[in-house]
């Protein structure tokens, strides 16, 4: 598996500037580690279907959710996933959020993190699996510019902590057959004990 640093050749910067930083790492795993990965998280993770209040009505949770802390008893796949993220951008991380789309009805609104329960200037950091998804990112307040990007399997997304102020993100529904996606979100949590069940990716 491949271990560079953080500014190869290989990585795009979405987004640069005081607003904050959004950098996009493909190949990260090679294909047949990121088919490995997807196979084993998608057959062994124990996903919940949630529910949540949206516009005084209670409505299903539009994709499958798992979470993890580093100091949980985790699979080989999750361990080498820590281990791979961790080394690859010299972070703390000590969460990570899954999220299983099943297929293009399955989607995340645009939303950005919820920064009081992160460690200040600490990255976040997206691991995608599976069937490539768009992810959105619109910066909050006029001129309200857009980027959209399909995440590729083995890719990695990184968001810097401050442009969670300014950028919103979100992964929209699909027309047409799309395959199943997972995505791994890994965090630095302010306490480890810290859920985190109003976020996704």
């Amino acid at each position: 598996m491949r271990q560079p640093s953080l500014f190869t050749s290989d990585t795009s910067a979405l987004l640069t500037g005081p607003e904050g930083e959004v950098h996009y790492h493909p190949n990260v795993l090679t294909p047949d580690e990121a088919s490995r990965w997807f196979a084993d998280l998608h057959e062994r993770t124990d996903w919940q279907a949630e529910r949540r209040e949206m516009y005084d009505r209670e409505v299903n949770v539009p994709r499958l959710r798992a979470h993890f802390l580093l100091n949980d008893q985790l699979s080989p796949t999750l361990l080498e996933a820590f281990g791979l993220v961790t080394h690859y951008l010299n972070m703390p991380f000590n969460s990570v959020g899954l999220n299983l789309y099943r297929d293009g009805h399955d989607s995340v609104a645009p939303h950005n993190d919820k920064l009081s329960f992160l460690q200040n200037g600490q990255a976040i950091a997206v691991l995608s699996l599976g069937a490539p998804r768009r992810m959105v990112i619109r910066r909050k307040r006029a001129p309200h510019r857009r980027l959209a990007i399909d995440l590729e399997a083995g890719s990695l997304l990184v968001m810097s902590w401050t442009s969670q102020w300014h950028y919103d993100h979100g992964v929209p529904k699909e027309r047409g057959v799309v395959g199943p996606r997972i995505s791994l979100a890994f965090r630095v949590l302010k306490s480890a004990s810290t859920g985190e069940s109003t976020w996704s990716l």
